[in-house]
């Protein structure tokens, strides 16, 4: 791990070599969780991704000095005590060439049925790497090989909310109408981010997602649209 300022209130951790994995993940989360204590008050937020975790703090309170301390005396036996493994949170989606306009051609280009597609995406779990682009827009990896896609050559200038993705060997689910370039395969009706909510999002970097498989009146039904 290395420690960079990245601002007059902010440090940035770096974990491992900087590439994606399980480990590096796990990494990110318990730094996250044993410096919310550690740091308490003089904290004002963590911004966790694949393998770094920015810090912002207080500076009425402390300097980067004393934060940098914290930091290395709270973190010395990172990766000693098992990471927590973060939940299971289930998301329903409605896969079909209504709802998801690139799930045919993704289809062809890996030379599957549509149907094998579905199976296939909905037979992992993915855990949670991060959370950014836009509030609740969490990046859950990794895709089965057979399935990943590059992203469009031409982004579209305006994805549904709910839209499930896949870009590379990622998925997501957009939680706002934005542009977008990566593959739309289905819509999940749960809202990814809603400012009213406590918590704002149902899930959070280190939990694990499973897409189920529903149909269009059931979709229509918890409130999604088409």
């Amino acid at each position: 791990m290395r420690v960079e300022i990245a601002g007059e209130n902010a440090l940035i951790l770096y974990f491992g070599d900087g590439t994606t994995s399980p480990t590096t993940s796990a990494q990110v989360q318990q730094a996250t969780s044993l410096l919310e204590t550690a740091l308490a008050d003089k904290l004002v937020d963590m911004v966790p991704s694949y393998a770094s975790l920015l810090v912002i703090y207080d500076l009425n309170s402390t300097d980067h000095f004393e934060v940098r301390r914290l930091i290395r005396e709270s973190l010395g036996e990172l990766g000693g005590a098992a990471a927590a493994e973060g939940r299971v949170v289930e998301l329903p989606a409605y896969y079909s060439t209504e709802s998801g306009p690139d799930l045919e051609d993704l289809a062809k280009r890996a030379e599957l049925e549509v149907d094998e597609v579905i199976n296939i995406h909905t037979s992992m779990e993915y855990r949670v790497y991060a959370i950014g682009f836009a509030p609740g827009f969490a990046y859950l990896g990794e895709v089965d090989p057979r399935i990943a896609a590059p992203r469009l050559s031409t982004p579209r200038q305006k994805v549904p909310r709910g839209a499930v993705a896949i870009a590379d060997r990622q998925t997501a689910v957009y939680p706002a109408v934005s542009p977008g370039g990566w593959n739309l395969i289905g819509l999940c009706p749960t809202r990814m981010f809603n400012p009213d909510a406590r918590p704002t999002m149902p899930v959070e970097v280190g939990d694990r997602v499973k897409f189920k498989p529903i149909c269009r009146d059931e979709f229509l039904e918890l409130g999604g649209e088409l």
